[in-house]
């Protein structure tokens, strides 16, 4: 049994990830904003550095989820400051706390988002690729940068997480939109969607814990898939049209740098380092990741 920080723990992967811990025997502690409810919680305060060291002390490892979510749009200056607040704030007092500790945690795994590669027509990516142009693939390098101030001894993973399959989350739009009869193709539709299913998304954060993994690692299904690929597939599980064209020039228009990035961008990333680890996916195209997600 290990005991185990989480922060981000009431967001979509940290709830069934403290609940798969939990259920492994693990002893998880949770940092949350509000009153604790009970002993397994902890009070912090990003925003005023508010986090007593000593909810680290005896941890093997902490989890850092936090950071609002990206899919929220329209991303007005107000909401591009809280996306880079949110995560950097977090992130940099969690591993300032852990480097001025006589004993810190050995392992940090720490939120991080395949947005680093940033807009890639035609280019195979990995791991190790180099980081795209723009706010997006800048505010993961802030966000890596910070988790890179724990301290030496601590092993420090960067969670590059590709777009999560579930009921909710970024591909909630899709799902609603098709279920509504309104399925559509976004742009050419060829440009690919990197993707994981949740459970995946859980498992692969669960290994990285006992691996000896360090730096960035891609978290997204064994085989691309392009958004025509994937519209479709949700198409065809929920048994409705996709026959709405939405061209490039209309998603740009009416939702700016929003719809660029998480509608059009075309990032073809394989998780190089974490098949190379071992790692077995449940789900290993996108269309059987919407299909768990949908119950089908």
């Amino acid at each position: 049994m290990s005991r185990i920080v989480v922060s981000g723990a009431s967001g979509l992967i940290g709830r069934p990830l403290v609940r798969d811990l939990r259920a492994g025997g693990h002893q998880v502690t949770t940092l949350v904003r509000h009153a604790p409810k009970g002993p397994d919680e902890v009070r912090w305060d990003p925003d005023s550095g508010g986090l007593d060291a000593r909810a680290l002390e005896g941890a093997d490892a902490v989890i850092n989820l936090s950071g609002a979510s990206i899919a929220r749009i329209p991303w007005t200056t107000s909401y591009r400051r809280e996306l880079v607040s949110s995560r950097i704030t977090t992130t940099r007092l969690l591993a300032e706390t852990m480097a001025g500790m006589s004993t810190p945690p050995a392992t940090f795994l720490s939120g991080s988002a395949i947005g680093f590669y940033g807009d890639r027509p035609r280019v195979r990516l990995d791991d190790d690729s180099p980081r795209g142009d723009g706010f997006v693939p800048d505010l993961v390098l802030a966000w890596e940068q910070a988790a890179a101030l724990a301290p030496p001894q601590t092993r420090v993973v960067a969670l590059r997480t590709s777009v999560v399959v579930a009921k909710s989350g970024g591909l909630a739009p899709v799902r609603l939109l098709t279920a509504f009869g309104l399925g559509a193709r976004f742009g050419s539709g060829r440009q690919f969607w990197p993707w994981i299913s949740l459970d995946d998304e859980v498992r692969a954060i669960v290994h990285l814990l006992s691996s000896s993994i360090s730096g960035p690692v891609v978290l997204a299904g064994p085989t691309p898939a392009t958004a025509d690929e994937i519209t479709q597939a949700y198409a065809d599980i929920l048994k409705r049209p996709r026959w709405l064209p939405v061209p490039a020039w209309a998603i740009r228009l009416g939702l700016g740098e929003a719809g660029q990035r998480l509608l059009l961008d075309d990032m073809q990333v394989q998780p190089v380092r974490l098949a190379a680890d071992g790692f077995e996916w449940r789900h290993r195209t996108a269309r059987d990741a919407i299909r768990a997600a949908l119950g089908r």
